[in-house]
């Protein structure tokens, strides 16, 4: 009990941060009376919310390794209109303009990447300018709203899986498969990681504790795979995030550009002396943020069917939270992406909780505002208790 009591208190950002969004959710469903767990407004929360959680990945590693990026919202309207002018203007197919969208974020990544990496100009420097420069450049391109998009790229963000499987009990088959085998991969993923932990002689955490939080994440899971299954479906861009997710928890925590990143967060004249190549890991981190920007770009345009020069607006303070309120420490060298979701969800129940309730939008922002600054004090606070320790 006193391992697991020690260990709880070093990760007591990481549960706290769980039982926040759990306590908000339960919260907000007495205040809608029951409103806000209806099948089909949990579906609209991921669907309205997707592009935070797709920057807030992204976001995760370069904050982790000690910078900031304030452009990707205007990344967001930059990409998007090119993908838009792609369809309607010169009239390519939409799977062919994605691609072109997904390049073009890539090309910005490189542009702001090479400014930092290369000529050594402070990321918070060149990203805002970014925000300047692709802002303008999307007012130019848009102009006037781009609508009339095709079916299956509005789909994208507001299409459902085919019901192939079809349904038990008016539920979904199909999402509570999709469902079991996500519950099922994050209990093998888990456990072998700890085997690896184990074999390397490295710490592992306490048993019972990996077996609660298992436990608790699993309730998460079914409980959301359930909800869903009532809906029309499994949204599309559900499944695009989950593997988005998937595969980033892979590269930050399995590839040595993920190790990288940490090390150099979390020191860098250290990771400079270890031989880590720190101007390739930071280029690479923001052609990376560039191509998630592209993808929020197409999940953005694709929600609202149209391209708009004011798409993204704030989109980066979004991300930039959910990172904060995840767990990502502000000093960098600390950060999940498993926390940035957690962080994007509570933005995310607090936009629609409060929508639901009408409360003003001035309101919603103030309220959001509140919560992202308790949550890096708290934070802070924790930190310097441990300092004492």
């Amino acid at each position: 009990m006193t391992a697991i009591r020690e260990y709880l208190g070093r990760n007591v950002r990481q549960y706290g941060i769980i039982g926040a969004l759990i306590v908000i959710v339960l919260l907000f469903q007495v205040l809608t009376n029951g409103r806000l767990l209806m099948p089909d407004n949990v579906a609209s929360l991921v669907q309205q919310n997707a592009y935070v959680m797709i920057l807030a990945i992204g976001m995760v590693m370069v904050i982790v390794a000690g910078h900031i990026d304030l452009s990707v919202g205007s990344v967001v309207a930059f990409v998007g209109g090119i993908v838009a002018i792609a369809m309607d203007k010169w009239n390519l197919p939409w799977l062919l303009a994605v691609l072109i969208g997904l390049v073009v974020g890539a090309l910005v990544g490189v542009w702001q990447g090479y400014w930092v990496a290369f000529v050594g100009i402070p990321a918070f420097i060149v990203t805002l300018a970014g925000m300047l420069i692709f802002r303008g450049l999307a007012i130019v391109l848009v102009g006037t709203t781009i609508a009339g998009l095709p079916p299956g790229f509005n789909a994208i963000s507001n299409g459902y899986l085919g019901n192939f499987l079809g349904y038990v009990a008016n539920r979904d088959m199909l999402t509570l498969t999709i469902g079991a085998l996500a519950i099922g991969g994050l209990v093998l993923t888990q456990f072998r990681a700890r085997a690896t932990l184990r074999k390397n002689d490295l710490e592992v955490e306490p048993m019972a504790a990996m077996v609660g939080k298992l436990v608790l994440f699993a309730l998460l899971l079914g409980f959301l795979t359930w909800v869903l299954s009532g809906s029309t479906g499994m949204p599309i861009v559900l499944v695009i995030v989950g593997v988005l997710i998937l595969a980033y928890t892979f590269v930050l925590g399995r590839t040595v550009f993920g190790r990288h990143i940490y090390a150099m967060g979390g020191n860098l004249n250290a990771a400079i002396m270890s031989g880590v190549n720190t101007r390739r890991v930071n280029f690479g981190i923001f052609v990376n943020m560039g191509v998630l920007a592209g993808v929020a770009a197409i999940v953005t345009t694709s929600r609202a069917g149209a391209g708009v020069a004011a798409a993204g607006d704030g989109f980066e303070l979004d991300a930039i939270a959910a990172a904060f309120i995840g767990g990502t420490a502000v000093t960098g060298g600390v950060g999940k992406v498993s926390g940035a979701m957690i962080g994007a969800l509570i933005m995310g129940v607090l936009n629609m909780g409060l929508s639901i309730m009408n409360v003003d939008p001035s309101w919603q922002k103030a309220i959001k505002g509140l919560v992202l600054l308790a949550a890096v004090a708290f934070d802070l606070v924790n930190k310097r208790r441990a300092g004492g320790r």
